[in-house]
């Protein structure tokens, strides 16, 4: 008889000659999942071999888990018969947690056991403490504060993704399906995913150079997660670069950075974030790159390169908001988002790399320098004559409007007027850019 293969809450020891290695197991199995099972008698690979069973050896699991697990558990410690061998069962519960086996810790990854730092011990509990008190608690918003339009479009999508069956469903219905009501309040998952109340902030802009000094534009966006999804990648595609390939007969225009990528990207910021931080969620646009921003430190303890390589199993800092994101299909599945990233920047040769900060996760996604048949351009990267930062600020800020001022552009840049004078003849000599009418009412027209 075969059990199967271990699992995150699933261990096997072939004896109770393991016990040392099967405390380290419960306690890193509590650790990370809170709940657990453990059998004695059974092969890692799942085949069951026995042992002998008695009270002595029951009395003896019990008494090396009370002596080294602490705090103090009490489990259910059984003997059982499978397939006419005998094995011990032990099933395993604790909320208090951290948990340690003689005296260290250790947190689970798949099957196995690996003992932590101070580090990430306290980066994981931070992490777990906001994930149990966050989602499910009540926010300021009362049930009348729903964006009743977000819910019917969440609903019509999780309907034609197939992931909730068709039906007619009421902003009710949904709330209390999903746990996002406490007593007459949207919990704070519901209130930042279907709230009226402007309950996520969104910062983005495009700048001038790939410094954040000079930006072309800015805006701030107030909404709820949904809304915020849209908004946001409608904001990204149109401040990027497009080609034109032509299909058959069919003229197609194509972004340079793929739209699921950035859908992927943008989804995966929304379900990991931070939401009681102080920092906001950001795109940054700069000529050489796009940058998206999630607040509050990386959701897990594996490297992405981990799950790229589909090694170890997802860590969800919100579950609640995850859920709801898969159910509307802008989270294809749970745990791949990395994966997927990398095989679609892969197929469109798109490179990107990430900063792991101690108060937020940034993304980024580089931009190739030359890309033909652009559509919706607002500025260039490549110059045939090379120009300073400030340069290709001032030059940035003419495209966009040449009607402006010496001041207005030094205000923008944060430059002198004297800096941006400068420039403004530097450009003219290189051939950027030339003066068009009389001196008092010129303006500047940009050449290339």
């Amino acid at each position: 008889m075969n059990l199967g293969k271990e699992t995150e809450t699933l261990e096997y020891k072939k004896t109770t000659g393991e016990m040392k290695a099967a405390m380290i197991s419960i306690a890193s199995i509590l650790n990370k999942h809170g709940v657990g099972t453990l059998y004695f008698g059974i092969k890692p690979n799942g085949d069951v071999i026995g042992q002998d069973v008695s009270e002595s050896s029951l009395r003896d699991v019990s008494r090396n888990i009370y002596e080294s697990i602490k705090p103090q558990i009490y489990p259910a410690i059984n003997e059982e018969m499978l397939d006419g061998r005998h094995v011990i069962k032990v099933e395993f519960s604790g909320d208090n947690s951290p948990y340690s086996a003689g005296g260290r810790y250790y947190l689970r990854s798949a099957d196995e056991d690996r003992e932590v730092t101070p580090e990430e011990l306290k980066a994981f509990f931070s992490t777990n403490k906001y994930r149990r008190d966050w989602e499910k608690g009540k926010s300021g918003a009362t049930l009348k504060q729903i964006d009743r339009t977000t819910v019917k479009g969440f609903c019509q999508k999780a309907i034609d993704a197939g992931r909730i069956p068709d039906g007619k469903y009421t902003c009710p219905i949904i709330l209390n399906r999903f746990g996002l009501v406490y007593d007459d309040y949207l919990t704070n998952a519901g209130e930042v995913l279907f709230g009226n109340t402007h309950p996520v902030i969104l910062k983005a802009a495009v700048f001038a150079t790939d410094e954040k000094l000079t930006f072309l534009d800015m805006h701030l966006y107030e909404d709820n997660i949904f809304n915020l999804l849209s908004i946001a990648e409608e904001y990204i595609l149109r401040n990027i670069r497009w080609r034109v390939e032509i299909i058959g007969m069919e003229r197609t225009e194509i972004p340079e950075i793929p739209i699921a990528v950035i859908r992927e990207l943008l989804a995966n910021s929304f379900a990991h974030s931070i939401y009681n931080g102080r920092t906001y969620h950001e795109i940054c646009i700069h000529p050489g790159m796009v940058t998206i921003y999630s607040p509050g430190d990386y959701a897990s303890h594996h490297d992405p390169e981990e799950y790229i390589k589909g090694h170890v199993e997802s860590e969800i800092r919100n579950p609640i908001i995850a859920k709801m994101l898969f159910l509307s299909k802008s989270i294809e599945q749970f745990g791949s988002g990395f994966k997927r990233i990398d095989s679609l920047c892969k197929d469109e040769q798109v490179k990107y790399s990430y900063e792991r900060k101690d108060n937020g996760f940034k993304f980024i996604l580089y931009r190739k320098k030359t890309i033909s048949d652009i559509h919706d351009v607002t500025y260039d990267v490549t110059y045939d004559t090379p120009l300073n930062i400030t340069e290709q600020s001032v030059l940035a800020i003419l495209k966009q409007t040449s009607e402006i001022s010496r001041e207005e552009i030094a205000e923008k840049t944060s430059k002198t007027v004297r800096t941006v004078q400068r420039a403004l003849v530097s450009l003219a000599e290189k051939g950027y850019i030339r003066r068009v009418g009389a001196k008092k009412n010129s303006t500047w027209e940009v050449i290339k």
